[in-house]
């Protein structure tokens, strides 16, 4: 099982080791820091209450697999350091990067499989250490209930996904990989990208070999610079 299935056991993605099971120890008794959720701020007193009675501090590793494409997830994730990725699998295609989690936002597909209680259309696996709180699923049915602040902020979730999933669909379908790779390298904070030509290709979807092949043609169109394990903006 991992995290967001059960409260106590994840499994840690590793290359060369396997899956390896940790316990996750809840810090309790600190002060939440959720300043990065806006909906707090408006949440009914009660319900403030209520949330802090029942959500759980912990902290994760890099690398570790919160849950699969497949599980029914039974806590809902609130982040408050550090980003998670979200991604589909299938025996036909590559993986396909849907979003990447980050403070202050929740998972719809993690939301969409608690509420359910139906299998989630995604796996979820943390890029870098995290940070946040869990709530388990009866918790958030009755806070849902009881909080018409938190029911809307359910329901904008969705919008935005939604948008955001519309826009990853359109660029698969018509933009030429070429462009849809400057683009990704344009976004990131550092001319010096740490990245493989693999995992640049789980993020579009595509092959590592097509994406390499793109890669060297940038190259010697003076756009990019390669280095082992790096991809440098020029």
């Amino acid at each position: 099982m991992h995290f967001l299935v059960s409260t106590r056991v994840v499994k840690l993605k590793t290359t060369n080791k396997g899956f390896h099971a940790i316990v996750l120890y809840y810090k309790y008794g600190v002060t939440m820091k959720l300043s990065s959720y806006p909906f707090l701020d408006t949440l009914e007193p009660d319900a403030l209450a209520f949330l802090e009675q029942h959500i759980k501090p912990i902290s994760v590793p890099k690398d570790t697999l919160l849950f699969y494409q497949g599980d029914v997830c039974k806590n809902i994730l609130w982040l408050t350091s550090g980003e998670v990725k979200l991604y589909t699998q299938s025996d036909s295609i590559e993986d396909i990067t849907l979003y990447t989690l980050k403070a202050g936002q929740q998972c719809i597909i993690n939301t969409a499989s608690l509420l359910s209680q139906t299998k989630a259309v995604a796996s979820a696996e943390t890029l870098t250490d995290i940070e946040g709180y869990l709530i388990d699923v009866e918790s958030v049915k009755k806070l849902s209930k009881m909080s018409d602040v938190y029911q809307t902020y359910l329901f904008s979730l969705y919008q935005l996904r939604f948008e955001a999933l519309t826009s990853l669909i359109n660029d698969i379908k018509f933009k030429r990989l070429n462009t849809r790779i400057v683009e990704w390298l344009s976004k990131q904070p550092h001319s010096m990208i740490t990245t493989t030509h693999e995992k640049l290709a789980s993020e579009l979807g595509t092959s590592r070999v097509v994406v390499s092949r793109i890669l060297k043609e940038l190259e010697l169109k003076g756009v990019v610079a390669l280095h082992r394990g790096k991809i440098e903006r020029i």
